[in-house]
């Protein structure tokens, strides 16, 4: 059995070089194109992120675990000795020969919170980057040609009867061409003040 599924992987690695294509010119193509991510919704790119730091992140993890984990057992096997006997239990560097090694349960225990650790740490990066996405879209300048108003057109305490003698001015100014900006045929044309 060994050696059919030796024979199939060996075979297949030998037959894939002879089914590439040939890889593209760059003079072929008008211009060289960069991968563009502007057409992926932003929760892909934040799950993107997360699970490259999720997985990236997880090395360490079991790593750290590992080594806390022999901690604790050490500790709890002989308060830490470093005698012959007691290095049995101590973590990497400095385990004897003939070391203790973990059971498939502290071992599943040890998988499972380095799985834990790089999930925590994949969530505690999407919190902080989204809280700054935040912080930036609250801040962020408005986009160029956009109109800034700096002032009220008119006081809150204005009456309509106040209101009604400014259109007339303007009304008046309109007629007799001294502001060229304002130049609303409703207005000018209606009985009635536009209030539009």
């Amino acid at each position: 059995m060994k050696r059919t599924v030796f024979a199939i992987v060996l075979i297949t690695m030998l037959l894939i070089p002879c089914l590439k294509a040939e890889a593209q010119n760059i003079h072929d193509s008008e211009t060289t194109s960069v991968f563009d991510t502007t057409g992926f919704p932003q929760w892909a790119k934040d799950f993107r992120r997360w699970d490259i730091i999720a997985f990236g992140t997880f090395p360490f993890s079991m790593f750290f675990v590992n080594f806390f984990n022999d901690l604790y057992r050490w500790n709890k096997a002989n308060s830490m000795s470093f005698s012959a006997e007691g290095r049995r239990y101590a973590p990497w560097p400095f385990k004897s020969a003939g070391a203790i090694e973990l059971t498939s349960k502290e071992f599943r225990n040890t998988i499972f919170f380095a799985i834990g650790l790089s999930a925590a740490l994949a969530f505690t990066d999407l919190f902080i980057v989204n809280m700054k996405r935040k912080k930036a879209a609250i801040i962020k300048p408005p986009p160029a040609g956009s109109y800034t108003i700096k002032k009220k057109p008119y006081e809150d305490d204005v009456t309509e009867e106040e209101l009604n003698a400014m259109i007339d001015i303007m009304k008046t100014d309109n007629d007799t061409g001294q502001d060229e900006s304002f130049h609303d045929t409703d207005a000018v044309n209606s009985s009635e003040p536009s209030l539009e």
